[in-house]
């Protein structure tokens, strides 16, 4: 079975995260859900490109994070969110994935 790329996981828990917190209505529960699937990428991108490169994508997951709220105020939540996936997971394919 292939492995699943960790700039889907990164996206993943990004985007999943959100959804779970907006659906239903837990913040918490959306934040377990952005924690894991975080924990898992930087697991994987410290497997694929070293420890560096993982705290480097780590703190990139983090600020996606943080800066998908003003963003939102500006382009919607959902556009948002989607953004800063997509740019973590093309951070993410290029650091790490690219390589393996």
């Amino acid at each position: 079975m292939a492995k699943v790329p960790s700039a889907a996981v990164a996206a993943g828990g990004l985007v999943g995260g959100y959804g779970v917190a907006r659906w239903t209505g837990k913040r918490q529960l959306g934040g377990v859900v952005l924690a894991v699937a975080g924990a898992a990428a930087a697991q994987r991108w410290r497997q694929q490109a070293g420890g560096k490169a993982a705290g480097a994508l780590t703190a990139a997951y983090v600020a996606a994070f943080a800066g998908s709220h003003p963003l939102a105020k500006k382009v919607g939540a959902w556009p948002a969110v989607f953004g800063v996936a997509g740019a973590v997971a093309v951070a993410s394919w290029a650091v790490a994935d690219r390589q393996g």
